[in-house]
């Protein structure tokens, strides 16, 4: 599995923004799919997470009720949604792809990755 994020930028607090990863292969739709993303010196974190069915997910309690995990599986997309974003939000996301709906918050247990996309909130 190939994963790209892209849909990052620059926004007001307030604002709002929505990321995507775009996964290739065959097999995504076997796959869940978390967002982490990592601040400027600070430890990477998890975000959010999609199981393969979409019909579970999880979230980080700094986005809950601001951020959405869904996923398209017909154009093997996944989504972040955010809202009312905040400036400690700001930060490099990358999507990750794994087997199980399992530990989703640990980022050693997926399997792929993509390359972030950055997310600058302005104050």
């Amino acid at each position: 599995v190939q994963l790209q994020a892209s849909g990052g930028g620059l926004v007001q607090a307030g604002g709002s923004l929505r990321l995507s990863c775009a996964a290739s292969g065959r097999t995504f739709s076997s796959y869940s799919m978390g967002w982490f993303r990592q601040a400027p010196g600070k430890e990477e974190e998890f975000v959010a997470a999609i199981s393969s069915s979409g019909g579970r997910t999880d979230y980080a309690d700094s986005v809950k009720g601001r951020f959405t995990i869904s996923r398209d599986g017909a154009r093997n997309m996944v989504y972040l949604q955010m809202v009312n974003l905040k400036p400690e939000d700001a930060a490099v996301y990358y999507c990750g792809a794994k087997r199980a709906f399992v530990r989703v918050g640990i980022r050693s247990t997926y399997d792929y990755w993509g390359q972030g996309t950055q997310v600058t909130v302005s104050s």
